[in-house]
């Protein structure tokens, strides 16, 4: 592996994390998930793992012979302690998690031209073995089991398909609040360290946030750290081109 490191309508996608919000939990039974699990402490020094802590590090990843195999895609956040606002809590100072739910999704690019999304909510659950090689294949309902709290896998072997892809997540229940949350990307490429993409700031009042692309570069990867935050998916596509029709927070 070879590393480098430097420094629609706007009406409805404004409404659609607040739509995401309001439906998702229906759509999926998705519970009050903890997202502890999978989470990887930037201060342990005894994980092996590449992070990509500041927005625009760069993490570059040769092809290995034979293609990448199955990459795994991971959302993994750490949901904080928080004051109990309750009277009871106030009277007996109490803390509580901070009750903030994520979900994972990808927009993808191919060279062929086709473009679109991969995430829970509208059933855009993707496909492994067919265009777009991408299949969401996590939904940890508790944050109490082992791994990643929600993921993608990639189909590495078509990764010469591909031209892009943007890594997002979005909150669809709780405050709009990332300090609270903590989430980080993890990207799990076979015989290599894991690449941990944290955000490199916080911010209140948007509910999606961009955190990292990867580029196809000579059919090697080049992992980007954006974190970058929007209102919505429409507002989100524009920035970065991907020209998707959003309504209604559907595509």
């Amino acid at each position: 592996m070879s590393s480098e490191r430097n420094s629609s309508t706007r009406t409805s996608s404004v409404g659609s994390i607040a739509e995401a919000t309001r439906g998702r939990s229906n759509f999926s039974g998705h519970g009050h998930s903890l997202g502890a699990a999978g989470y990887i402490d930037p201060n342990d020094q005894s994980i092996n793992a590449d992070f990509l802590g500041k927005r625009n590090d760069t993490l570059s990843v040769s092809p290995p012979q034979g293609g990448f195999g199955d990459v795994r895609i991971g959302a993994a956040w750490d949901n904080q302690m928080i004051e109990d606002t309750s009277f009871i809590g106030k009277l007996l100072k109490r803390k509580k998690t901070a009750d903030i739910d994520l979900d994972l999704g990808i927009l993808y690019e191919l060279k062929n031209g086709q473009r679109g999304a991969v995430q829970a909510f509208g059933g855009l659950m993707g496909a492994y073995n067919s265009e777009p090689f991408l299949s969401l294949s996590g939904d940890e309902r508790t944050g109490n089991s082992e791994g990643d709290d929600e993921y993608v896998h990639l189909n590495g072997a078509h990764w010469p398909d591909f031209k892009r892809i943007l890594i997002y997540i979005y909150i669809y229940q709780g405050a709009m609040d990332w300090a609270m949350v903590k989430p980080q990307i993890q990207i799990r490429v076979p015989e290599i360290n894991p690449m941990v993409v944290t955000l490199s700031s916080h911010q209140k009042g948007l509910g999606l946030c961009a955190i990292a692309g990867i580029d196809n570069i000579r059919d090697g990867m080049r992992v980007t750290n954006y974190t970058e935050y929007f209102p919505g998916h429409a507002e989100m596509d524009r920035a970065f081109g991907y020209g998707i029709e959003w309504v209604g927070g559907h595509k």
